[in-house]
């Protein structure tokens, strides 16, 4: 089963340099993946840790949102085409953004839930210093 796969600019890096590509799954996860197995990494770019895709990608078969398809358990058939948008607020700044946001988010995580909330004493300080 064939393919087409539209590859914004922002990820030829992993097509190697590549406008469309072409891959095969009943799915678009199984579609991502088999891409990923040929274009290390591109996958990556578009699917969350925890399986979903990236909320700053725009994903559309045959010109349908895939959103409204069943996400990644959207049915792909021979012939169809997928295209693969970054959302236009995040442009290119997007994609290193949200990286830098997920990173974040996980070293916040891992710091110690003990990790007092109360205001440091410089910052009680200003609230009671006249003005």
């Amino acid at each position: 089963m064939a393919i087409e796969v539209r590859i914004p600019t922002i990820l030829r890096s992993y097509t190697g340099g590549a406008k469309v590509v072409e891959g095969a799954g009943d799915t678009l996860g199984d579609l991502l993946t088999d891409l990923d197995s040929r274009h290390a990494g591109l996958k990556a770019r578009l699917v969350t840790d925890a399986g979903a895709l990236h909320r700053f990608v725009n994903v559309y078969v045959n010109d349908e949102d895939v959103r409204f398809l069943g996400a990644l358990d959207a049915k792909l058939s021979d012939g169809d085409s997928v295209t693969v948008l970054p959302a236009v607020a995040g442009g290119a700044f997007g994609f290193a953004a949200a990286a830098a946001i997920s990173q974040h988010r996980a070293a916040t995580a891992a710091i110690s839930p003990h990790r007092a909330t109360a205001p440091s004493v410089a910052a009680r300080r200003a609230a009671v210093a006249p003005r």
